[in-house]
This record gives C-alpha cells, sequence and structure tokens, in this order.
C-alpha cells in the first residue's frame, strides 16, 4: 500500500461538503480510507475566511476542541490534497496534531497532520473573527461558503484573505 499519512480534515473535506468529492475519488481508488470520527485533544480556533472557507488556527489553548474526520491518505493523493490546500501558495500548511476519536467507549488517540491556515496571516484572522469560532464546521458555517471558481478571478487567494482580514464587516464570517 506505500506509505500513508494520517489526515484530519474539518472543514470542506469532510462528508458532504463541496470539497469531499476529492476524497471519494482517491476513496474509489484506495488511496485514501476513512478511518473514522476524531476530535482534536488541544483547543484550537475553527474560523471562516473570505467566501467562507474554513480555517484551522495553529494558536494552541484558544477556541475549543474541533471535531472533524480523519483519513489514511497515501502520498500520491496526499500531493493532491496539498495543491488543494495551497500549501506551496502560503495559502496552508501541513502541521503535526494530535486527536482522539469520537467513536466507542474507548477513545483512541492519534498523532496526524491537518492543514491550518498559514502562519502569515492566522492571528489577523483570529482578531477578525472577534477571538471567537466553531466547534464544528456544519451546514451553518458554510451557509454562503463561495467555491473556488465562483470567486473573483484577477485577484490571489492571499490578497483575498489580506482584503478580509482588513475590512470590519462582520456579516462576511459570524
Amino acid at each position: 500500500m506505500g506509505n500513508r499519512t494520517l489526515i484530519f480534515t474539518y472543514g470542506t473535506l469532510k462528508r458532504g461538503f463541496s470539497n469531499h468529492n476529492l476524497i471519494q475519488e482517491m476513496m474509489n481508488t484506495n488511496d485514501v480510507v476513512y478511518i473514522g470520527d476524531y476530535q482534536t485533544l488541544d483547543k484550537l480556533p475553527l474560523v471562516c475566511g473570505p467566501y467562507r472557507v474554513p480555517f484551522l488556527l495553529n494558536i494552541p489553548g484558544t477556541g475549543d476542541r474541533v471535531l472533524g474526520e480523519l483519513y489514511s491518505v497515501s502520498d500520491r493523493s496526499l500531493a493532491r490534497m496539498d495543491e488543494l490546500e495551497g500549501t506551496s501558495h502560503g495559502h496552508y500548511e501541513r502541521l503535526p496534531l494530535k486527536v482522539r476519536s469520537v467513536q466507542g467507549e474507548t477513545a483512541t488517540e492519534e498523532a496526524v497532520e491537518a492543514y491550518f491556515a498559514h502562519r502569515s496571516y492566522a492571528e489577523e484572522l483570529w482578531r477578525r473573527n472577534g477571538q471567537s469560532g466553531y466547534s464544528n464546521y456544519t451546514a451553518k458555517e458554510a451557509q454562503g461558503y463561495i467555491k473556488r471558481k465562483e470567486r473573483p478571478q484577477h485577484l490571489s487567494f492571499l490578497e483575498q484573505i489580506r482584503i478580509f482580514v482588513s475590512s470590519s464587516d462582520d456579516d462576511d464570517c459570524l
């Protein structure tokens, strides 16, 4: 089966959300396997950015324990996920994280990786959201999400983030 990485998803890659089709496509070739529902061990901020895009922020001890899904991912699929998440463009960064299962009587803990908002703007996103976030990205939080192809194409995603964090219109996210 080759090398596998455990990836914790908390937003649009989860079942029922807009980017899960990528996960499903990779599951059909056994490059991705669903492990179960998990929660972060540490409290972390989960916020919405521009276009209601979800971001996990690497600011331990703030926010809530975040619910999500854990997947075992092949190297080939990990490269596709890195591309989707823009890791080479400074959109997100894949970092280590500890999670525990939320199913069963004994909660198993796992050392995994997750896509966090890039450190260059994470603190600004936290402030822009009034230092308040979510424990779970649900249909309610996703309401108003705009898919990448429907966003303004003349601006990079980082430019869109910079505009968002410098604005004061709270209706965009919360």
